[in-house]
């Protein structure tokens, strides 16, 4: 079942009364991951997903808050991605690059690390391909961009360059286990991949 398939069974299928309280959130989730899939996620709001899930908004913000603690819930992330987030909006733009990998890699390495590792493994090899680029892109990168970007150029580019190099180094260090980048302490890690994040996001971009 296609993404779009799976949201207008959401749809469909909703009958105006509202699911039983044990049904609710799987009910909601259900609704949300159609929407993200379809929409992404600056396009899906609380009160849609709450209509495909037939409950009031109310519902979805008990059970879950924000959109983003909701979309967390749905691609089964061990973490609010609001706490990562933080410490990266907040850095000076010239120390993004180091300030990015220095998070994440910290992140990953931490007790929640392997329950991100699982979640990522599965947004990257599920049946949702929109689902990891709305990740990617809108949750993780976009507060990123929207920094970034100026009249002659939106960064787009850039974030799925950076997004590649953040890929390429979780899948060496933490999927295959690729010596020694696997085991190399993170400041060492920061120093040597860094300087390359931060050209993607603030360097000259060769176009052709």
């Amino acid at each position: 079942m296609t993404s779009k398939d799976a949201g207008a069974q959401a749809r469909n299928g909703r009958s105006g009364r509202r699911p039983g309280q044990s049904g609710a959130r799987e009910a909601i989730l259900t609704a949300a991951r159609a929407r993200f899939a379809e929409a992404g996620f600056d396009k899906t709001s609380i009160r849609g997903v709450a209509a495909d899930a037939g409950v009031d908004p109310a519902l979805v913000h008990h059970y879950f808050g924000t959109k983003q603690k909701l979309f967390a819930a749905v691609v089964e992330l061990p973490l609010d991605p609001e706490a990562v987030l933080a410490h990266i909006v907040t850095a000076p733009i010239d120390q993004l690059g180091a300030t990015i990998l220095q998070t994440v890699v910290t992140v990953w390495d931490s007790p929640a690390g392997p329950g991100l590792i699982a979640a990522v493994r599965t947004l990257l090899g599920g049946s949702d391909p929109e689902l990891a680029r709305t990740f990617l892109l809108e949750v993780v990168l976009e507060r990123v961009r929207v920094r970034l970007e100026t009249p002659e150029d939106d960064a787009r580019t850039r974030m799925a360059l950076a997004a590649s190099q953040m890929l390429g180094v979780l899948v060496a260090r933490k999927i295959i286990g690729l010596e020694p980048l696997a085991s190399m302490p993170i400041p060492e890690l920061v120093a040597a991949v860094g300087p390359t994040l931060q050209h993607y996001l603030t360097g000259e971009i060769d176009r052709g």
